[in-house]
C-alpha cells in the first residue's frame, strides 16, 4: 500500500474522520484495503471483513500497527454471514458511523458460454448482500446520526455500471448499474433518518480483478493510454474519496455517484 500518513488529516475539522466507527466489507485487499487503511491512518476505528480468516488476521495485524483495526471472517453472500457481521459491529465497534459496501465479485465468459450460476453468484454478492447488510445495520447507523452529522453509507460501484466495458463480464456491469440506482433509492428514503447514501465509481485501480491486465507491462500501458490523466488510480485517490464522503465536508451529499476514474468514462 502506498497511502501516505497525513497527521493533519486526523484532526482537520472539515475533512477529518478521527473517532468515527467504520465497517469496510472486503477490506483486506484492493480498493477495500485502500479505503480501510485511509480511515485507520486518519484516526477512525475500523472493522474489515473477508471470507478468508487467514487474510483477515494478516491484514488486521498490518493495519493494527497503524491504528485501530479489527477483522472478521464472513461470507456476505449468505444470510448467516450478514448476521455475523452485524453482531461483530455491535461487539467490536459498539455502533456505526460509516458503512462501506465494497465486497464484490466478477465473472467473465463469452455470451454463449456464460453460466447462469456465475450470473447469480455475482448478483447475490454485489447487489443482494449490499441491500441486506445496509438494511440490517440501519439501527446502528441511526443511533449516532444527526441532521448536522449524518451517518454514511458508501457503496463501491464501478464505471462499468456507467459505460459499457469491452470485456464480457455481463453480471458485473449489470450489478454495478443496479447498485448505483439502489444507492439513489436509499438516499431518498434514508434522508429523513439522517443517513446519507453515495457511490464511489472507480475506474482502473490495482486489484485482484485487474491484476491480469496491470501485471502485464504492455497491457498496463494500454489501460493507462485510455485514461485522460494517463495513469491508474493510487491508494490515496481512493482513500481520499472515501474519507471526503465520510467527513464533515461530505455531509451535504447524498444520492451522488463520485466517479474516480481519471476521466476514463466522461472524456471518451
Amino acid at each position: 500500500m502506498t497511502t501516505s500518513a497525513d497527521p493533519s488529516a486526523a484532526t482537520d475539522p472539515l475533512f477529518g474522520v478521527a473517532g468515527k466507527t467504520v465497517l469496510v466489507t472486503g477490506g483486506t485487499r484492493g480498493i477495500g484495503a485502500m479505503i480501510a487503511e485511509g480511515f485507520v491512518r486518519r484516526g477512525a476505528r475500523v472493522l474489515i471483513t473477508s471470507r478468508s480468516a487467514d487474510v483477515c488476521r494478516r491484514e488486521a495485524d498490518r493495519l493494527g500497527a497503524l491504528g485501530d483495526c479489527s477483522a472478521l471472517s464472513a461470507d456476505l453472500a449468505t444470510d448467516g454471514g450478514i448476521v455475523s457481521v452485524v453482531e461483530a459491529v455491535e461487539r467490536t465497534l459498539g455502533g456505526l458511523d460509516v458503512l462501506v459496501n465494497n465486497a464484490g465479485a466478477t465473472w467473465g465468459a463469452p455470451i454463449d458460454e456464460y453460466p447462469l450460476e456465475g450470473f447469480d453468484k455475482v448478483i447475490r454478492l454485489n447487489l443482494r448482500s449490499v441491500f441486506a447488510l445496509t438494511q440490517a445495520l440501519l439501527p446502528l447507523l441511526e443511533q449516532s446520526a444527526t441532521a448536522a452529522n449524518p451517518s454514511r453509507v458508501i457503496t463501491i460501484g464501478s464505471i462499468d455500471g456507467i459505460v459499457t466495458s469491452p470485456g464480457e463480464a455481463y453480471a458485473y456491469g449489470a450489478s454495478k448499474a443496479a447498485i448505483h440506482h439502489l444507492s439513489r433509492n436509499l438516499a431518498r428514503q434514508l434522508a429523513s433518518r439522517h443517513v446519507t447514501s453515495n457511490v464511489i465509481a472507480p475506474g482502473p485501480f490495482y486489484s485482484k480483478m485487474m491484476a491480469f491486465l496491470l501485471d502485464n507491462p504492455e497491457q498496463r500501458a494500454g489501460v493507462e493510454e485510455g485514461v485522460p490523466l494517463g495513469r491508474i488510480g493510487t491508494d490515496d485517490d481512493m482513500a481520499g474519496a472515501a474519507s471526503y464522503l465520510a467527513s464533515r465536508a461530505g455531509a451535504y451529499l447524498t444520492g451522488t455517484t463520485l466517479v474516480v476514474d481519471g476521466g476514463s468514462s466522461s472524456c471518451r
